[in-house]
């Protein structure tokens, strides 16, 4: 018997060891601005980068952002006059809402020519809570100014925006303590 748990102790640390080497991830730098403007007026970036990441986030937007049943819903999350109505709608052919891009993040130009750099360019949002940081479309706190920021790539993966059934961004926590988490 005591043969079989050295085993699984041989075992597990070679596990162990994978697993907190994928939590040791290397942070990336990006960049955060609420218009192509800041990005090349900063110096970030040449205006025809700093536009074509701009537009590449404007055309991910429909795909990303959350997405709510009511356009009180939405304004609930994201605050009043925040919110559009998104390209897709219900199987019956209603509305569907979406808050408003008030943002877009770029990789940086140093990721972009290193091997790996995987920082992708995405819109950004403001929750009505918080309306000083930009968050990207699953909630994630990115910067409260524009300009440099490191963000971890794997953090970063912009996903299809999901129906947002009771709250969203400001509702979070809330439910979190009706769960008891």
């Amino acid at each position: 018997m005591k043969r079989s748990k050295k085993a699984a102790l041989v075992l597990m640390v070679p596990a162990t060891t994978f697993l907190l080497a994928g939590c040791s991830e290397e942070p990336e730098q990006a960049m955060v601005f609420s218009a192509p403007s800041e990005c090349y007026e900063g110096g970030f970036s040449s205006p025809e980068a700093c536009i074509a990441d701009f537009k590449a986030a404007q055309a991910m937007h429909p795909q990303v952002a959350p997405k709510y049943l009511s356009k009180a819903e939405c304004e609930a999350d994201f605050g009043p006059g925040q919110c559009e109505t998104a390209p897709q709608q219900t199987t019956s052919g209603g509305s569907v809402f979406m808050p408003m891009m008030m943002g877009y993040m770029m990789g940086s130009m140093l990721s972009r020519t290193q091997a790996g750099g995987s920082v992708p360019t995405q819109p950004l949002y403001k929750s009505r809570d918080d309306r000083s940081t930009f968050r990207t479309a699953s909630n994630q706190p990115l910067a409260k100014n524009s300009g440099l920021v490191s963000v971890k790539p794997s953090q970063m993966k912009p996903q299809v925006g999901q129906l947002v059934q009771r709250g969203g961004f400001g509702q979070q926590a809330a439910m979190r303590a009706s769960y008891g988490g």
